[in-house]
């Protein structure tokens, strides 16, 4: 890990904000010799299933707000002190490192400039099995989304900001996929990330059964060739399968839902980006 040179640390609050003593051109990241109130630089990438982080500023505080319990750290620059002061005061009373630091620093602890002055490490929220999921949910109508071959963390991000906005249940994701939330799903979901649970269903095979005993019909959505989405009456309890961003849904999936779906539109393109479909999916089931 490269060091840049020392600086003073800086105190946790107590009942003033804290203010910076930091000096342009130096960093905090001197693992050899960690102060009071400080705390160590955490790895670029947390390994999955332990620490995740987190930035942009509705993403940490919108998980501040859901998992408090799950802070770890917290870097943030001075500016973000007057809007961070409920979360500066749960380190303090709780005893978690933050540290204030120049925005350079957070440019590389984000891998990025995209982190709004802050960054935070919390432990990763495990996802939830389907039979856990399906046994909480309440009755009546419900939305999911079965995310088949989904990779891109901007697209998983739009997708669970539009998802939080219309309410989804859940975000259904097969056993066998590696698609995890990221720090940059998260920024882009503006919040929506703790809104939405993670579902990891069971081996390939056995979901459908297991939704379809719940109520649920599962509709494909199709670039061409199903019914119009805006002509369809829908199911009050319904899962959307998203292909991936290439190659579109897998056929054997596509061929076993209940309904294939399609948006029409002008021909002008071949289709939309499958973050911008979702949103209009959810919409038409939100509109039925």
């Amino acid at each position: 890990m490269r060091h840049c040179g020392a600086r003073r640390p800086v105190s946790p609050m107590r009942r003033d904000p804290p203010r910076s003593s930091a000096r342009p051109g130096t960093g905090p990241w001197d693992r050899s010799r960690p102060a009071r109130g400080a705390v160590e630089a955490a790895p670029t990438r947390p390994a999955r299933g332990e620490e995740l982080r987190l930035y942009g500023l509705n993403a940490v505080l919108a998980a501040f707000r859901a998992r408090p319990q799950a802070l770890r750290k917290l870097y943030l620059v001075e500016a973000r002190i007057p809007v961070l002061q409920p979360l500066l005061k749960w380190c303090v009373a709780h005893r978690i490192g933050y540290r204030v630091v120049e925005t350079a620093d957070l440019d590389r602890l984000a891998a990025g400039t995209h982190h709004e002055g802050v960054v935070a490490d919390l432990l990763r929220a495990p996802d939830l099995a389907l039979d856990a999921w399906l046994a909480d949910l309440a009755s009546g109508p419900q939305l999911a989304l079965w995310l088949d071959g989904v990779g891109n963390p901007h697209n998983l991000g739009a997708i669970l900001r539009s998802a939080a906005h219309f309410g989804v249940a859940g975000v259904l994701l097969p056993a066998e996929s590696a698609l995890a939330l990221s720090g940059a799903a998260a920024r882009v979901a503006e919040g929506g990330a703790e809104a939405v649970p993670l579902v990891r269903m069971p081996a390939a095979g056995e979901a459908p059964a297991r939704l379809r005993a719940a109520g649920f019909a599962l509709a494909a959505t199709v670039v061409a060739g199903g019914d119009d989405l805006f002509a369809t009456t829908l199911p009050d309890r319904l899962v959307y399968v998203l292909g991936n961003e290439g190659e579109g849904m897998d056929a054997a999936l596509a061929a076993a839902c209940d309904l294939r779906l399609s948006i029409p539109g002008s021909g002008a393109v071949e289709s939309l980006n499958v973050a911008a479909a979702t949103a209009v999916l959810l919409a038409a089931w939100r509109a039925r």
